[in-house]
């Protein structure tokens, strides 16, 4: 996509996901617990995702209604097993996945990469919120049944997905996968009063641009996590433009299925097979059809990482930080947004969360690759939207504006950064804030 500090014994290695939400039981909701006991994160009364298939499936059942627990593009949901749903201990779920990879319902690499995501998952254990086993039990369930689900009928991504939100909950349910990773406790958002500037520009009909850095496959769920208390309908509303990855990994797509995605190829992995190249470029073509159609409609809210990847760690010092923009990437997203016939506004935006989820510490062709995943703070900060007009006006040439723009959004998104990096790791939470970035917690 839109995609380390902590001690090595406090990781694990997984693949995939992608998220978001608000409330739901077992939807482990902030509550005022968090001025009482700093560890306590979650409501106390904790009802498994699992239960919340069974409900609606039953609901479906009076209704008369023969779609099944999903949305799918064919039919086979309405014959899916409920395996992984009616286990009752967590060692069950190891034994159904591999009764079911024997026989032959599912292939080896995705039943590997099953037992591999239930294994790391269960470093929810080390972040110390309430019922840890029935959380991971809970949560796993539903994530086994959803991957096991679109390997017996694959989803097929258009090139704008809506959020899949009933019958079954995509949103919600990768929202409350993620949310016991993030150490609240440790997180930060910078400038929240931009954020309702935003909330309020959007109920205008205007629309929001926001260029940001990239630093996990979980960016989503962070963004949405670190909003959903105070800004809802920016969190559930936001559309990401996606790379390819996170829509045909089968361990990835139900995490997906939960976002408003453009769905895009991306630049560094355009090449990978060169007969694929001409299918990528209508794929991308169409996509931007897209784009345009719903800013031409305003309100809207788009995420974009102009880096065309993940951030990296730097190879000598081992420092992470904001990947460079693609200065045609900015110009492309600014002049779609400037056409659109509808008032639009560009701002930086910059994240900080890659310890939760850090990338390969090189880009990678193969789908399926192995991610370290930890429980950490993470930071959100925004700045002041920047005009092109005020930048570029003392620019040469097109050219010359269009990295000008691009170089003060990016120094934006870095001075952000920065300031992120003391506050969660240099473990000065709001005393990190400096005059321009003014850190808060809107969850407490």
């Amino acid at each position: 996509m839109l995609i380390l500090s902590a001690s090595p014994s406090a990781c694990r290695f997984f693949s995939t996901h992608r998220v978001s939400s608000s409330s739901i039981s077992l939807a482990f909701s902030v509550t005022s617990s968090f001025r009482s006991s700093p560890c306590v994160y979650y409501t106390s009364k904790v009802r498994g995702m699992a239960e919340l298939v069974q409900d609606k499936e039953s609901t479906e059942k009076r209704s008369g209604s023969a779609t099944a627990a999903v949305v799918s593009s064919g039919s086979g949901a309405e014959k899916h097993s409920r395996t992984f749903l009616d286990v009752r201990v967590q060692e069950e779920l190891l034994s159904e996945i591999r009764k079911e990879k024997e026989a032959g319902k599912l292939p080896p690499n995705v039943a590997s990469g099953m037992e591999e995501l239930y294994h790391n998952y269960r470093n929810v254990y080390d972040s110390g919120i309430p019922r840890a086993d029935e959380v991971v039990l809970s949560n796993m369930s539903v994530a086994l049944d959803r991957i096991f689900l679109d390997v017996e009928d694959p989803f097929e991504f258009a090139p704008y997905h809506k959020a899949l939100r009933e019958p079954f909950d995509y949103y919600v349910f990768g929202q409350n996968y993620i949310r016991p990773l993030v150490d609240f406790r440790n997180s930060y958002v910078g400038n929240i009063s931009l954020f309702y500037e935003m909330e309020e520009k959007l109920q205008q009909g205007h629309n929001i641009v926001l260029i940001s850095n990239h630093q996990t496959e979980a960016d989503p769920a962070v963004i949405a996590l670190l909003l959903e208390n105070s800004l809802p309908h920016i969190a559930e509303n936001m559309t990401y433009i996606a790379g390819d990855r996170v829509v045909t990994d089968p361990l990835c797509k139900p995490f997906s299925m939960g976002r408003n995605l453009l769905c895009v190829y991306s630049k560094k992995h355009m090449d990978d097979d060169p007969k694929l190249v001409e299918m990528k470029k209508r794929a991308n073509t169409r996509s931007l059809k897209e784009m345009a159609k719903l800013l031409r409609g305003g309100s809207q809210i788009i995420w974009i990482a102009p880096s065309g990847g993940r951030d990296r760690p730097d190879p000598l010092t081992g420092e992470w930080y904001p990947a460079p923009f693609d200065a045609s990437s900015v110009d492309n997203m600014r002049r779609l947004a400037e056409h659109s016939g509808v008032p639009g506004h560009i701002y930086p935006l910059a994240l900080l969360c890659y310890n939760i989820m850090p990338p390969p510490p090189q880009v990678e062709k193969d789908i399926g690759e192995r991610r370290v995943i930890c429980f950490h703070g993470a930071g959100l900060s925004v700045a002041p939207e920047i005009s092109y007009h005020e930048v570029s006006s003392d620019c040469a040439d097109p050219e010359e504006a269009k990295v000008a723009y691009t170089d003060a959004l990016y120094n934006s998104v870095t001075a952000q950064y920065n300031v992120l990096k003391v506050a969660i790791h240099g473990r000065k939470g709001p005393e990190a804030s400096t005059s321009t970035v003014s850190l808060s917690q809107p969850w407490i």
